[in-house]
């Protein structure tokens, strides 16, 4: 599995990804709203060369926070890929953890990050209402029927 730097692909082909997975390149979560086409990112292409997993993150002082992860084609280790190479830049910059945020529905995300080593660090009750007030866009009912209303913190200190 190749991974290619975001640096590597158009702003134009990263903003259409976007556009198609989550409604507009923009995300917005606790820590702030952050246009994806921006961040220092990964992707893995197919054999066709079309994009079928994507993560992006931002460093701060202290740690790394992935913003966003697809991907397209669930388990043949896209994911966990692209979150490993993620974690080597953090780790290569001395970084000394690496945080997300996800929403309550997100069934699939909290097992996925949980089987890699993440914790649950922290509860945002209501954190998605502010969000919608950004985003209206987002839904009120997520995954599994489950109501979004709320977000929450995973870390994995490196």
């Amino acid at each position: 599995m190749e991974i290619t730097s975001s640096k590597q692909l158009s702003k134009d082909r990263i903003n259409n990804y976007f556009l198609k997975q989550w409604g507009s390149p923009e995300m917005v979560i606790s820590s702030g709203i952050f246009d994806c086409t921006k961040l220092e990112g990964f992707a893995v292409l197919n054999t066709e060369g079309e994009i079928v997993g994507y993560i992006t993150f931002i460093i701060s002082d202290t740690e790394c926070e992935i913003i966003s992860l697809d991907s397209l084609e669930e388990g043949k280790g896209i994911g966990t890929a692209l979150v490993q190479k993620v974690e080597a830049v953090a780790k290569a910059e001395d970084y000394q953890k690496v945080k997300l945020i996800t929403t309550n529905d997100n069934l699939h995300a909290l097992g996925f990050y949980q089987k890699r080593g993440y914790d649950l660090t922290a509860l945002f009750k209501g954190a998605v209402k502010k969000a919608r007030e950004w985003k209206p866009e987002i839904p009120q009912t997520g995954n599994e029927g489950i109501p979004i209303r709320d977000e929450i913190l995973l870390s994995k200190r490196l």
